[in-house]
């Protein structure tokens, strides 16, 4: 297992190279330009043999994607921010037309204003279009999470596209070491696909995209639900057995020293490997401090942070986006929704930080921990949502 020194936009095209997709069709966007930049050139040099479809709009990049996953290819893309905005039209054709589409998604805040920087703003925006979406911590989930998207998504149970995101510039464009497979391994993992429901199949006919209005709509929207409950086992599975032929598992959420902890911070993406380090630091002091990382945003995995987070006593859940509605950001609604009715449910508090690309420091993150040590000493919480890091 070579080890290689990549950013995460390297990574992920690099995972691109060693599944050698039949089609990616894409337009650049930054902080996303890199990986189909990188894919392209392999496509040019002749280390792939993928059709690279260059398109006028990343509307034109899904619906080409689409079109060539209804015709029955391994299809793959990547996109950020705008782009993925500029997708949303089709993101729900892919769904509903059961296309196991995988997209590389860099996290960059929307405008206005403009910024290219981090937040969760653009992913957050297409949750619900019926799109597996796994948030990275770093390179090396990166790339191991695009593997596995594949497996995931053309899982006969599943047959749902996926995303896997990275946080711009932050994982993007930082290099880290990465604990690569060679070609041979990840083609006999990702296996060799299998076409269903071909547009070309002459020999079975049929139709897609057609007009479904109120007789049937309803019943044809119910294979993306029960496809995302089976999702969520399906990505326990792969997790597991990807972990046992590589040694690094997954699952939907991850818990951190969650065993015995009071207090916690629920978090997504690259935020958790800050989060870790003050986890640390607290239990030296005696704190029992935890962290659960959020995976996994669809399928929701409600019950596995119900069972996380029961028997604590003070929980800070981190959104590194907003609804602008006044009951606090996408994650925080979510926990909130899935807590209740619990016998034993902890004090929440919603800190929505970071928009635009703004730090969260190690200083940050002590300073909310220690909040929730007084909210779990005094039993109540002194601000339910907070603009964290807001300059008055």
């Amino acid at each position: 297992m070579p080890r290689i020194a990549r950013t995460g936009n390297e990574a992920m095209a690099e995972a691109m190279r060693q599944i050698n997709p039949h089609v990616v069709a894409a337009y650049p966007i930054t902080p996303a330009t890199e990986i189909v930049m990188i894919f392209a050139g392999f496509v040019a040099n002749g280390v792939v043999d993928t059709q690279f479809v260059a398109v006028e709009s990343e509307h034109s990049a899904m619906s080409a994607c689409v079109g060539a996953a209804a015709a029955g290819c391994r299809v793959m893309t990547g996109t950020s921010s705008q782009g993925l905005q500029l997708m949303s039209e089709i993101l729900p054709i892919a769904s509903a037309l059961a296309l196991p589409i995988v997209l590389c998604e860099v996290n960059r805040a929307l405008s206005g204003p403009i910024n290219i920087h981090c937040d969760h703003s653009d992913t957050m925006a297409v949750r619900d279009f019926g799109w597996i979406q796994i948030f990275a911590e770093n390179a090396q989930e990166a790339y191991d999470s695009v593997l596995q998207a594949v497996v995931i998504a053309e899982n006969m149970q599943v047959r749902l596209p996926a995303m896997v995101t990275t946080d711009g510039f932050i994982i993007s464009h930082c290099m880290e070491r990465v604990e690569a497979l060679e070609d041979a391994e990840v083609k006999k993992y990702v296996g060799e696909f299998k076409a269903v429901n071909s547009v070309l199949d002459v020999g079975k006919p049929l139709t897609m995209g057609c007009l479904d209005l109120q007789d049937y709509y309803f019943e044809h929207k119910m294979p993306i639900v029960e496809s995302m409950k089976k999702a969520k086992d399906v990505i326990l599975e792969v997790g597991l057995d990807f972990g046992k032929q590589f040694g690094r598992e997954y699952g939907l959420v991850e818990n951190y020293k969650m065993d015995d902890a009071e207090i916690a911070m629920v978090a997504m993406g690259s935020t958790c490997g800050t989060a870790r380090v003050v986890v640390d630091e607290l239990r030296g002091k005696g704190v029992k401090a935890g962290l659960l990382k959020v995976r996994a945003f669809r399928p929701f995995p409600a019950e596995e942070i119900k069972q996380s987070l029961s028997k604590l006593k003070s929980v800070a859940i981190m959104d590194r986006s907003d609804m602008f509605k006044n009951q606090g950001g996408q994650v925080f609604t979510e926990i909130r929704s899935a807590m209740y009715g619990g016998a034993n449910s902890p004090i929440l508090t919603n800190y929505i930080y970071g928009l635009g690309g703004r730090e969260i420091s190690l200083d940050d993150i002590r300073k909310i921990f220690a909040e929730q040590k007084k909210n779990a000493e005094s039993g109540e919480v002194s601000q339910l949502i907070q603009h964290f890091g807001v300059r008055i």
